[in-house]
């Protein structure tokens, strides 16, 4: 609220919109599900059906107005070309980085971000990282290697899997941090030096591990995520007492030729929601 809202209303504070989010717990990724596409488009078209089905004239024209508009963003959010423009309009940019470009900055550590786990791997015979953990932490250990820097890695139980339970022999999802202590030395050759387990979104990444690595005397590092998360990670480091170069990977761009990319499809929409998600919680302060 701006300064004169608050002169006209002395002693209302707005809600901390995070905080109440994050008081959700495991129904935070529930409420997220329903204000973003497809979930969002599919139940304006739902809203509209059941208006025109009603068939009445003062609901007829609001009936087909929500079936166009619930059919067109659902149409126009499938597209790779829109969720590149949403990105580049919704979300602040942030360049990438080479490891001559980090040296300079005088980095301490390099810490990934996790992006969430697979919780019925059967091939595996247990939890596994997904693919955007893997991703993130391939590029992390490709930076650490090159400048010879301990990896750090910040991931827990997310609310997605707060209350899930996986195959086999286990009664909860391990830690995102527990897998890629794992996987960081079986696949990419690297060990992983700190790990925060406990975090369970953006939020309690930054607070988790500002804390883990002031207690090692580090206070600069590089900051891998992927390019649509970065706003929100920094977010959620800023204030912390640490110097954090943004080190983004897994960029929002091109997919396929020009005509296919205005064409609606599977990783269209995934990309636009994605987009649509990192907004929502920097509007909300939900990091």
């Amino acid at each position: 609220m701006s300064d004169a809202g608050a002169s006209l209303l002395p002693g209302f504070q707005l809600p901390d919109a995070g905080a109440w989010l994050l008081s959700l717990g495991a129904w935070k990724p529930v409420l997220t599900a329903l204000v973003l596409p497809p979930t969002l488009p599919l139940l304006v078209l739902l809203a509209g059906f059941w208006l025109l089905w009603r068939a009445r004239p003062l609901v007829y024209w609001p009936g087909r107005l929500l079936v166009f508009t619930g059919f067109a963003a659902l149409w126009l959010l499938s597209c790779q070309s829109v969720a590149v423009w949403l990105d580049r309009t919704l979300l602040p940019q942030y360049p990438a980085q080479t490891a001559a470009q980090l040296q300079q900055r005088q980095i301490q550590a390099v810490v990934v971000l996790g992006g969430g786990i697979s919780v019925d791997t059967p091939e595996y015979a247990g939890p596994q990282l997904n693919a955007m953990s893997m991703e993130r932490l391939r590029y992390g250990a490709l930076l650490a290697r090159a400048l010879k820097l301990p990896l750090g890695y910040a991931g827990g139980v997310g609310w997605g899997n707060a209350d899930k339970t996986s195959a086999g022999t286990l009664t909860a999802p391990l830690a995102e941090a527990t897998l890629a202590e794992q996987a960081a030395p079986q696949t990419y050759g690297i060990s992983v030096a700190f790990a925060d387990a406990r975090s369970r979104d953006t939020r309690e990444n930054g607070e988790n591990m500002a804390q883990l690595l002031r207690e090692r005397g580090i206070t600069r590092i590089a900051l891998v995520t992927h390019a649509w998360h970065m706003p929100r990670s920094m977010a959620a480091f800023a204030g912390k007492g640490l110097d954090v170069v943004p080190a983004p990977m897994g960029f929002t761009g091109p997919y396929e030729r020009p005509l296919l990319d205005a064409l609606p499809s599977g990783h269209g929409l995934a990309a636009s929601r994605r987009v649509l998600r990192e907004w929502l919680g920097l509007r909300l302060g939900a990091h």
